[in-house]
């Protein structure tokens, strides 16, 4: 579907591939779990390879392993395509991988912070 609307769009079995799903390719959206489902719409939205991705809470119904693999490929998104990733997090432990970190509490900006060297999502623990 992204390839119809979006002439660079990156290839649905290479989308799949990214999120780790192409063994569920065939399944139905009620034959996956949360985990699943969340995974899906993180490939149907790269697959469109958009200049601004607003991500709240990507690793909230994830593993530990497949919460960093989906961090991976943002940064990924952010360094070799250009892209700016917003992401909407609980995880703290996250913030060292951010270009700018922008704390709000009580719904109000706290804190502003940039980050110089992001660190890589390899090092990152939580």
């Amino acid at each position: 579907m992204a390839a119809q609307i979006v002439p660079d769009a990156m290839n649905p079995d290479e989308a799949l591939r990214e999120v780790d799903l192409t063994d569920r390719e065939q399944n139905f959206p009620a034959q996956l779990s949360g985990g699943e489902q969340q995974r899906v719409a993180i490939a149907r939205a790269i697959a469109k390879k958009p200049e601004l991705l607003l991500c709240d809470e990507p690793t909230g119904a994830l593993d530990y392993k497949t919460g960093k693999r989906i961090l991976k490929i943002l940064q990924d998104m952010s360094r070799k395509n250009g892209s700016t990733v917003l992401i909407v997090t609980h995880n703290a432990a996250i913030a060292p991988i951010a270009d700018k970190v922008i704390r709000i509490h009580d719904g109000g900006i706290q804190k502003i912070e940039t980050n110089d060297r992001p660190a890589d999502i390899s090092s990152i623990e939580w």
